[in-house]
This record gives C-alpha cells, structure tokens and sequence, in this order.
C-alpha cells in the first residue's frame, strides 16, 4: 500500500480492514465493499441471540470464544456471500448480484450450522489431573456442553436505495 511517498506494510491493511477478534472482515471493509456493489445484491444482518446473558454467565473470554466461533461459520457461507463483523455480536453478510431466493438457502445452513455446534465449556477451575478422574457412576464433570442461536435479518436492494437503507431494512428484518 502506498500512502503518499511512504510504504506501508500489509499489516497495516490488516489492521484497518480485518477485525482483530474474529479475523473477518470489519464494517470499514463492508463500507468499502458497499461502494463497489452494483444495483442488485441481498444484505443480511446476523445477531447472536441473547449473547449479553451468554457473556454475563459465562465470562467474557468465554464470549469470546463463542464470537471467533460463531464467526467463522458466518464467514464459510457460500453462494457468494461475503461476511464482515458489524461489531459486538452482529455481522453482516452481503450477496452481490443475488435475490432473496438466491441468499435464503446459504443463510439457513449458516444458521444450522450455529444451530447445531456444541460448544464445550471447560469448568473454569480445573482440577489437578489425578482429581479430574471420574470414578463410575460419578455424573461430576469438568465440562458444560451449550448451544448459541442466531437471528438473521434479510433484504435485497431496492429501485433508488442506498447500501445503509437496505442496510437498515435487513436490520428491522
């Protein structure tokens, strides 16, 4: 990258377009996308259900886990798809030159995908290795087994709208 008469490293691309958590995309990176898409795309707005009680139950390092998680699921979408980290617990994939009809399959396997990983949750305190062996019989763990769910709002660009309109409208979805 060429900044003036100064070279910048590749890092610092990284830095300003990648989200340093989950490793996708940021919004600085969809909002340069946005001004590239031509006039027909689907943009969705995908949120973790309830992840504030998540976090406030099981710790924020364990949040995020959960977010890198989640996110990478998000970001194998295919049909297209491109997948950015909008910011907390909210990403944004956008299908260019593809409907509703085109985006909806893509988004339900994502969606099941989420749906259907079980995330282990290590007890935080973990005992020493002669301590962890469970005797038969003994329902003692040292682990929790949960699953997190997401919510997916989705719209296509409409006649005369701009990329934060269809934008809003899949976020109200």
């Amino acid at each position: 990258l060429y900044l003036g008469a100064r070279v910048l490293p590749v890092d610092a691309y990284f830095l300003a377009y990648r989200d340093d958590l989950t490793g996708l995309p940021s919004r600085r990176a969809l909002n340069q996308l946005a001004l590239s898409l031509g006039r027909k795309y689907t943009v969705a707005m995908l949120d973790i259900d309830h992840f504030k009680k998540f976090n406030d139950t099981y710790g924020h390092d364990i949040g995020d886990q959960v977010l890198k998680l989640v996110a990478k699921k998000i970001g194998d979408v295919k049909g297209g798809g491109k997948a950015f980290r909008y910011g907390g617990e909210e990403f944004t994939v956008v299908f260019p030159r593809k409907n509703i009809d085109q985006a909806l399959p893509e988004l339900e396997a994502v969606r099941e995908a989420i749906e259907k990983y079980k995330i282990v949750i290590r007890h935080p305190q973990r005992k020493t290795k002669q301590a962890r062996k469970v005797k038969k019989g003994n329902k003692q763990s040292d682990f929790k087994t949960v699953n997190v769910t997401i919510s997916i709002g989705v719209a296509a660009r409409e006649n005369k709208q701009s990329f934060d309109q269809a934008l809003k409208c899949s976020d109200q979805a």
